[in-house]
């Protein structure tokens, strides 16, 4: 299969990819080699920026448009939870994901994965908004957390 680079994965294309379940969100790329540690595999730094990157395009494609009235959030990484499972070397095609699984009054909880074949890597990470202006929190709209519980099939808080 030829994956399509930068641009979001279809569900069949998702799973024709190797990944368990599609997910909200799926960007694909290759392993460059400014990429690679001395050990000429993937060094710890890249997944992150990965990760990052998707983040950023996960709020940018499915969050954003649900602040237009109020201004955009700061949008705050309050912690990031990383689980390596196997390296990656130089030229393997990848699938890095995205969907939120969990939300509260200001804040969610991004769930991401990275394939190539199999699962690589995890990361859970805790994005909290903030007024644009930095100075408090600031709420996620209604529109917003209905998306996440009835697109991405988020829990609300208990």
């Amino acid at each position: 299969m030829t994956l399509r680079y930068h641009s979001p994965l279809s569900p069949p294309e998702q799973l024709a990819a190797g990944l368990a379940t599609p997910q909200t969100l799926a960007l694909a790329d290759r392993v460059r080699y400014a990429e690679l540690d001395i050990l000429h595999h993937v060094n710890n730094k890249s997944y992150m920026g990965w990760f990052e990157t998707l983040r950023v395009a996960h709020f940018d494609m499915f969050c954003a448009r649900h602040f237009a009235p109020n201004g955009k959030p700061r949008l705050v990484l309050r912690n990031a939870n990383m689980q390596f499972i196997r390296e990656m070397v130089m030229g393997e095609d990848y699938v890095a994901t995205a969907r939120v699984s969990a939300f509260r009054t200001t804040s969610y909880t991004l769930e991401q994965q990275l394939w190539s074949g199999d699962l690589r890597a995890t990361l859970t990470a805790v994005m909290v908004l903030l007024t644009p202006d930095g100075a408090g929190r600031m709420p996620l709209p209604a529109s917003l957390r209905q998306q996440f519980e009835q697109q991405e099939g988020a829990s609300p808080p208990a």
